[in-house]
């Protein structure tokens, strides 16, 4: 066997294990990224490459998720420490936004204690920062609120569903009506 033939054989086998190694080394050069800047840990809740859910594992080649469907996402590092990462436990507290439309007959004042009432009424909400009702758009048929309270992280969808369920248990206890979409139908005469 020729030198430059065995040469160029053993160049072409060196680089299909290259290439073939090539997503492997990416994903344990993530994983040691990962592991090295810690930009979340094992119980954090996260979103990452489309997926969001509570971080289970995390090795040199994959971080595992478990999403709030009960679903196991496995994520590769190498996508992973590629992309954007939201850490939603990282700082602890969590603000919950939702809009809540009233009618336009309704009293802002009124709406607004109501609302109020409604986001410190509840334990799980934190008192500081204070929560928030607030005007926030004038639409067809509704006033508009924005409405936030912040909480711990591990509280949110407590916080989340609870507050809607109160808020409109209360609204209504007060007479503050929550509007239906209309529609206008003019008829032209001829």
């Amino acid at each position: 066997m020729e030198t430059t033939s065995f040469a160029a054989t053993l160049a072409a086998a060196g680089l299909a294990v290259g290439l073939a190694l090539q997503e492997s080394l990416y994903n344990s050069a993530g994983g040691v990224l990962i592991m090295i800047f810690k930009p979340f840990k094992i119980g954090d809740l996260i979103e990452g490459q489309g997926a969001l859910g509570i971080v289970v594992d995390i090795d040199l080649f994959t971080t595992k998720i478990n999403t709030s469907q009960n679903k196991l996402v496995i994520i590769l590092n190498g996508a992973l420490s590629n992309g954007n990462i939201t850490n939603y436990s990282e700082n602890g507290v969590l603000k919950v936004f939702y809009t809540i439309g009233v009618s336009y007959n309704v009293d802002i004042k009124k709406t607004k204690e109501v609302l109020v009432k409604v986001l410190t009424s509840q334990e799980k909400v934190l008192k500081d920062p204070a929560p928030m009702a607030e005007v926030s758009g004038l639409r067809d048929s509704s006033v508009n609120f924005a409405v936030s309270p912040s909480c711990n992280t591990e509280h949110y969808w407590d916080v989340y569903f609870a507050k809607l369920e109160n808020a409109k248990n209360l609204l209504d206890a007060a007479g503050i009506k929550t509007p239906y979409p209309q529609a206008v139908v003019i008829r032209k005469k001829g």
